[in-house]
C-alpha cells in the first residue's frame, strides 16, 4: 500500500466517522430531539458537513488520487483498492466540481424554497411557489452544467450520477418508455379484473399501537434484523438511517390501520440489512459504500414488495395479526389479506399509490424535471405539463396543485435526479426476487414459515457484501444473468396481478 493511497484511506475514514455522526444527530432531531434544541443542533450538523467537505476538498487531495492511480496500474493494486480509488475519484468530483460561491446560493435557495413549499403545498398555491423554485431550478442548472464538465456527462446526467452512480438517460429511457407503453392497459385489465371480484373485507380496528410495534419487531427479527446493531422509533415520516453498525429504522402508526405502519417497517428493513451487511473490511471507504439509491431501494423493496406481499408470506402471518388484534371472519384469512396488500387504485399522491400505478407516478416526475433542467420546460408550465402527464399515465388529472405539481419535497429541497431510482429499484427487486427464487431451493416455502433466511443469505452473497466494487449493471449481470429487463418487472406484475384472470 503507497503512501499515497494510505493518506486517502485514512481521509476517506475520517469524512465516514463525521458522516455517522451526522446519521444519529439527523436520527435524533427527528425522533428525540425537544423542539427547543433545533437552532443548536442545526449549527451542529451544519459544522459537521463544512468539516467533511473541508477533508475531501483539501488542495492536495486531487493530486494525491491522481498519484496512487498511478501507482495502482503500476504495482498491480488487488481490484478492491482500486475500485476504492474509482469510488473516490467519483465523490471528490461532486465535492469539487461546484464553486463554493454557487454552493452556498444554492443551499440558502433551497432553504427558502423549502420554507416557501411548506406553506404552499396546504394551500395548493403554486404562485407563491414559483419564484422560489424557479430560482432553485437555475442554480440547479448551473450546478448540472459543472458536474457534467468533470463527469464527461449531459448536465441532467451529472445529477442523477450523485444518486445512482454511473446511471445515465440512455439506460433509463428505453426501460421507462416501454413501461410507460405497458402501464395504461395493464392498469385498465388489473382493475377490471379486481372489480370482478367479490369485495376486500376490511378488517376493523382499533389496532392498538403497542401490538402493532410488538408485531413489526417480531417480523423485524424473522427478516434478520439486529437489535444489538440497531433498533425501532417513532416519526413523521419513515426513514432508515443512522450509522455503520448502528443502524436506526423509524416508523409512524395509526391506531385505525395497522397495514402501512407494518409493511412499512418490513420496507426500512431492507434498507436496514443491506447496510448491516455491506463488506466489513471496507466499511468507512467509498467502495465499501452501498451502490446507489436503485440498488438500495431495491433492497427494500425485495423485502417489502416482492416477499411480504407475496400469498406465501401472508399465509404465515395471517395467524400471528389474527391472533395479535384478537381479530375474527373472513377479514383475518390470508388470501383476503393477500387482495388488502395488493389492491390496485388510481391516486393522485405517488406515496399512497400501489405497486402498478406507482412507476408512472415516477415515469412523469423523471420526464418533468429532465425537461425542466434542459431548458425545455418552464417552471411557470409545470402544473399544465404535470396534468397533462397524469392524463396520458394514469387516466385521472388532479383537481388541485396540492394534489398535483406540489405534492413532493424533491425538488423544492433540491434533489433533482432523484426520482428515477425508486423504479429502478422496483425493477432490480423484481429481477433480483426472480433470479433468487430460481437459484435457491425452498425459497418461496421458507417465507411460507417466516424464514427469511435463504432470501436474506443470497443477497448478502449477490449484493450486500460487494458494496460499491461493482458498477450497477455489472451487479445486476452478476446477480441475475441480465442487465435491468423491463421484461422481468412486466412479468411480475402480470404474475401477481392477474394470476387468475383468464
Amino acid at each position: 500500500m503507497t503512501a499515497a493511497y494510505s493518506t486517502l484511506e485514512r481521509r476517506f475514514a475520517r469524512i465516514a466517522a463525521i458522516q455517522n455522526a451526522l446519521g444519529i444527530l439527523g436520527w435524533d432531531s427527528q425522533t428525540m430531539m425537544p423542539d427547543g434544541a433545533a437552532p443548536g443542533r442545526s449549527e451542529q450538523i451544519a459544522t459537521l458537513k463544512v468539516m467533511a467537505h473541508e477533508v475531501i476538498a483539501a488542495p492536495d487531495l486531487g493530486d494525491l488520487l491522481e498519484e496512487a492511480e498511478v501507482e495502482a496500474a503500476n504495482d498491480g493494486a488487488d481490484a478492491w483498492r482500486r475500485a476504492n480509488l474509482r469510488e473516490m475519484r467519483r465523490r471528490w468530483i461532486h465535492e469539487t466540481a461546484v464553486p463554493a460561491d454557487l454552493v452556498e446560493a444554492n443551499s440558502r435557495a433551497v432553504s427558502a424554497c423549502e420554507m416557501a413549499w411548506r406553506t404552499a403545498r396546504p394551500a395548493s398555491d403554486f404562485k407563491a411557489l414559483l419564484p422560489h423554485l424557479r430560482e432553485v431550478l437555475a442554480l440547479q442548472r448551473r450546478i448540472a452544467v459543472a458536474k457534467a464538465e468533470k463527469l464527461g456527462t449531459t448536465p441532467y446526467d451529472a445529477l442523477v450520477d450523485l444518486y445512482d452512480p454511473g446511471n445515465r438517460s440512455a439506460r433509463i429511457d428505453p426501460l421507462f418508455d416501454d413501461l410507460a407503453a405497458f402501464l395504461p392497459g395493464f392498469t385498465d385489465a388489473v382493475l377490471a379484473h379486481q372489480a370482478a371480484q367479490p369485495p376486500v373485507v376490511e378488517p376493523e380496528g382499533p389496532f392498538p399501537l403497542e401490538t402493532q410495534r410488538a408485531l413489526g419487531v417480531a417480523l423485524m427479527k424473522a427478516v434478520g434484523f439486529d437489535f444489538h446493531r440497531g433498533r425501532l422509533d417513532v416519526s413523521a415520516h419513515p426513514f432508515c438511517g443512522g450509522a455503520a453498525g448502528d443502524i436506526r429504522i423509524t416508523t409512524r402508526y395509526r391506531e385505525d390501520d395497522f397495514t402501512s405502519a407494518l409493511m412499512g417497517v418490513l420496507h426500512e428493513t431492507g434498507h436496514a440489512m443491506y447496510e448491516l451487511n455491506r463488506p466489513a473490511d471496507w466499511m468507512n471507504q467509498p467502495v465499501g459504500l452501498a451502490r446507489g439509491m436503485s440498488v438500495h431501494e431495491s433492497q427494500s423493496l425485495i423485502v417489502e414488495m416482492q416477499a411480504c406481499r407475496s400469498p406465501q408470506f401472508l399465509h404465515y402471518a395471517a395467524p400471528l395479526l389474527r391472533e395479535a388484534f384478537g381479530g375474527e371472519g373472513p377479514a383475518w384469512d390470508a388470501d383476503n389479506l393477500y387482495r388488502l396488500y395488493t389492491r390496485v387504485r388510481r391516486d393522485f399522491i405517488r406515496v399512497d399509490a400501489d405497486e402498478v400505478t406507482y412507476p408512472a407516478h415516477v415515469i412523469l416526475r423523471y420526464r418533468l424535471e429532465r425537461a425542466m433542467i434542459a431548458g425545455d420546460l418552464e417552471v411557470e408550465d409545470l402544473p399544465g405539463a404535470w396534468n397533462e402527464g397524469m392524463r396520458a399515465l394514469l387516466g385521472i388529472v388532479p383537481p388541485d396543485d396540492r394534489r398535483g405539481c406540489l405534492q413532493d419535497i424533491h425538488w423544492p429541497g433540491g434533489a433533482w435526479g432523484y426520482f428515477p431510482s425508486y423504479t429502478l429499484g422496483a425493477m432490480t427487486a423484481a429481477q433480483l426476487f426472480d433470479a433468487a427464487r430460481t437459484r435457491v431451493d425452498g425459497l418461496e416455502s421458507a417465507i411460507s414459515q417466516g424464514d427469511f433466511r435463504p432470501l436474506v443469505e443470497w443477497l448478502k452473497t449477490n449484493v450486500h457484501a460487494w458494496g460499491s466494487f461493482h458498477a450497477t449493471d455489472d451487479l445486476l449481470t452478476l446477480a441475475t444473468g441480465r442487465p435491468l429487463d423491463a421484461g422481468v418487472y412486466k412479468a411480475h406484475l402480470r404474475r401477481r396481478y392477474l394470476r387468475d384472470a383468464e
